[in-house]
């Protein structure tokens, strides 16, 4: 349920509550901002404030928020923030510690398609919701190897793939492999041999440290 701020105090609690529980007062410091190119932004959960600097400053016609819509202030504010400048507001939930559903790649691929550029996409902190929602961009929109969409999900975004959220880096890895021993589109696996439950399994299992990763990625 939205929290309501109709009332002075409502919108004093949501102020409160997005400054406060939901470490606003973070990103009002840091918000984790990047370019990823084709008129589309990542970044960590924008205030009202950041909304309005972002449309001035990039001519910001659309967000996509990869948290769905919740509770926290924050999302209330931000819902009224987008309609008050006319920027259509999109709710799609990902998740971070466990790999997409193959309904929300497809979500994702249409929304990069119809929506208006240019347009930011975000989570909470703009590491991994945002890593994989800006890998699954530069894949599905521009086109890009998964083997170098997969650099949004990393460090300098407060990224870890040795933690539980490595199961983001292991989905595309996963790909990566498959796609070595014989070429395969991403959505065509995606579609037709990606099994999410197994793929969840799998890292519980192995870890990030993994022979996909150690053996096929070379990483470290």
């Amino acid at each position: 349920m939205t929290m309501d701020i109709s009332t002075t105090s409502g919108r004093i609690r949501a102020w409160f509550d997005m400054h406060l529980v939901d470490h606003g007062a973070i990103r009002a410091i840091y918000n984790n901002f990047y370019d990823l190119g084709g008129g589309m932004y990542r970044s960590s959960q924008p205030s009202p404030a950041q909304l309005a600097k972002y449309q001035k400053k990039f001519g910001l016609r659309t967000v996509i928020n990869l948290r769905g819509p919740h509770g926290y202030g924050s999302y209330a504010l931000e819902k009224e923030a987008c309609e008050a400048l006319g920027i259509a507001l999109h709710d799609i939930k990902l998740y971070s510690r466990t790999p997409p559903e193959i309904e929300e790649v497809h979500a994702m691929d249409e929304l990069f398609k119809k929506i208006e550029y240019p347009a930011l996409l975000h989570c909470k902190s703009g590491a991994d919701r945002a890593g994989i929602g800006a890998a699954l961009y530069r894949i599905l929109h521009l086109g890009h190897k998964v083997e170098d969409a997969m650099s949004e999900l990393g460090w300098k975004y407060g990224h870890f793939k040795r933690a539980r959220t490595g199961v983001l880096d292991f989905f595309f890895a996963t790909y990566v492999a498959r796609n070595q021993q014989s070429p395969i589109g991403f959505l065509e696996w995606v579609d037709t041999e990606y099994n999410r439950l197994e793929t969840q399994t799998r890292f519980r299992e192995e870890g990030w440290a993994s022979l996909i990763v150690d053996k096929v990625l070379h990483r470290e």
